[in-house]
């Protein structure tokens, strides 16, 4: 039976519901945070919450009809508000008060992801 023809219920139990929480950063950019040198210490913040397996994702936003990023987004894996909101309070933006965020929580229901793994040079590709 294909996806089309399944009751709702069944639909509804069999998608994914991974809970994750997304902070909305302002201001992405300013002249502040450039100036204040703590670029670095955001990104390296971002790269250690990867590799402990926090971070989902991370990046700027760019408004429609905008030339540059407006705001920036982090997708945390936590189990709480009040977990993400420790994780997030610790990013040298947060911290020096040069960016607020708000915090939602997300339930990833539906979508993929490809990848494609070239064994012979140990490369990965995001599609």
């Amino acid at each position: 039976m294909d996806a089309s023809q399944k009751p709702l219920q069944e639909l509804l139990d069999g998608l994914l519901h991974k809970q994750l929480y997304i902070a909305i950063t302002d201001p992405l950019t300013s002249p502040e945070i450039v100036a204040s040198g703590k670029l670095r210490d955001h990104i390296l913040f971002q790269i250690e919450l990867e590799r402990k397996n926090v971070l989902f994702g991370a990046g700027p936003l760019q408004d429609e009809g905008k030339d540059k990023p407006t705001r920036g987004m982090f997708v945390l894996r936590a189990s709480s508000f009040e977990e993400a909101r420790a994780i997030l309070d610790q990013e040298v933006f947060h911290k020096s008060g040069l960016r607020k965020f708000k915090l939602y929580r997300w339930n990833l229901n539906e979508g993929s992801i490809n990848l494609t793994v070239n064994f012979s040079d140990q490369s990965v590709k995001i599609v």
